[in-house]
């Protein structure tokens, strides 16, 4: 996902890239990339939940549409379902609280 997100959205360096503790995100080609594209790595404090929580919100977002409901036959079905999700539906049209009622395209393009 980092990877399809840095060739798509050619984040500029200083670009925060925010995390839980996860292993995967300490993990030393995950730590590695971050560094080759110059991002700044902000890890959520241990034991505290609450800068997780658009993440979360979004998964239970997911986990309500359609798209969650469907048997699929192969990785690549659900990796094209999920790219049309957040980049057809999610990030151009709904509005978060934690951005000002905005969606995340409508927030990005104000921001650069």
């Amino acid at each position: 996902a980092l990877k399809m997100a840095i060739a798509i959205r050619r984040p500029p360096p200083g670009c925060i890239h925010h995390t839980d503790r996860g292993s995967q995100y300490c993990a030393h080609d995950c730590q590695k990339l971050l560094r080759q594209h110059r991002f700044k790595v902000s890890m959520s404090e241990k034991g505290y939940c609450y800068d997780n929580s658009v993440v979360e919100s979004f998964v239970k977002s997911l986990k309500a549409e359609p798209v969650s409901r469907r048997t699929w036959h192969t990785r690549r079905e659900v990796e094209v379902a999920l790219f049309e999700y957040i980049n057809g539906f999610q990030n151009p049209r709904c509005k978060h609280s934690a951005i000002g009622w905005k969606s995340p395209v409508a927030f990005e393009q104000r921001a650069a």
